[in-house]
């Protein structure tokens, strides 16, 4: 479609794929962790950042699924360098034990893009889901999307900070949000109704959770600033993508099947603004930052409001540490 061929000020557009976006850049020195690999735009991200020289660990549920990508990836490229480590975004178990084993390796991180769709225990990319809790118990999509994601992030952190000043390179955390952010309830975050399933939409549920991203993504550049760190975090929309996610949603997904060539992305497209926000030299020194189409983007109002992303800072370490009593 015409549309899709409109460029923005950064010279890429809708149709633009990952690895247009990228061309010409070399990310040898870089090692990224990449979270929801196994497939989709995860599994893009991984190989055009691995494509282009990046060191890439790829955080996957299933690892058996994590190897065959790599396996993958290095037959399409035999000198990537890439691995899989486990790790369950619904679990914070899980996500410490990912954090700890990572920080043991004794590797550097530039890079941290925070990728999820998997809300489902059979690994499957599936977006609003009927009501279900984690292991922690607690919602399972604001727990997998935005919680998991929180703390991946504050425990590698300092791994991050120390990594700009030895490289002398920025680091880069990016944050995988959705349009759907504008779509939360009316409050924004159900603070004291996170857990209440009596008056829980699966659709405002997932977009309270994209909303999340958007929000720790802006309050987490907010306290970079003021330390005066070379990391900078910012989130972005892919754009409507042709893939399974409605999957819970019949008529949606029937829809989606039939209109998706006309006016959905393919994962090559859909994986273009992640990579373009890690990699590109276009994006150095932004932070806080809303990304569409590899472009600067307006987020919602909600998503900019700096009071409602320092509360849910505080009370996201908070459920944390009730959940670790």
């Amino acid at each position: 479609m015409w549309w899709l061929d409109r460029k923005g000020p950064s010279g890429f557009s809708p149709s633009s794929t990952a690895e247009q976006v990228t061309e010409g850049i070399d990310g040898t020195g870089l090692t990224a962790i990449v979270t929801g690999a196994s497939s989709g735009i995860g599994f893009e991200t991984a190989r055009v950042l691995a494509l282009r020289g990046v060191n890439v660990v790829m955080g996957v549920r299933n690892i058996e699924a994590g190897k065959d990508v790599k396996g993958i990836i290095i037959k399409e490229s035999p000198s990537a360098k890439i691995n899989a480590m486990e790790l369950d975004l619904s679990s914070m178990a899980s996500v410490r034990k990912f954090a700890a084993d990572f920080s043991s390796s004794g590797l550097p991180l530039n890079i941290l893009i925070n990728i999820v769709f998997i809300v489902a225990s059979n690994n499957a990319g599936v977006m609003a889901t009927p009501f279900m809790l984690s292991k922690d118990n607690i919602e399972l999509q604001f727990a997998t999307n935005h919680i998991g994601h929180f703390l991946l992030t504050n425990l590698l952190l300092e791994t991050m900070k120390r990594t700009s000043v030895e490289c002398k390179k920025e680091g880069r955390i990016v944050n995988v949000s959705s349009r759907r952010h504008r779509f939360s309830y009316k409050e924004g975050i159900r603070f004291d109704k996170i857990n209440d399933q009596s008056g829980y939409n699966c659709l405002s549920a997932y977009g309270q959770s994209k909303l999340a991203n958007v929000l720790h993504a802006n309050e987490l550049a907010r306290r970079l600033n003021e330390e005066g760190v070379e990391v900078t975090a910012n989130s972005l929309h892919p754009g409507a993508i042709a893939t399974n996610l409605f999957r819970h949603h019949s008529f949606v997904s029937g829809l989606a099947g039939l209109l998706g060539k006309y006016f959905m992305k393919n994962i090559q497209q859909g994986a273009a603004t992640t990579c373009y926000v890690a990699l590109h030299p276009q994006v150095k020194g932004m932070n806080g930052c809303y990304f569409l189409d590899s472009n600067v983007a307006e987020a919602s109002s909600q998503a900019n409001d700096a009071n409602l992303a320092r509360k849910l800072w505080d009370f996201s370490l908070d459920l944390i540490n009730r959940c670790c009593q």
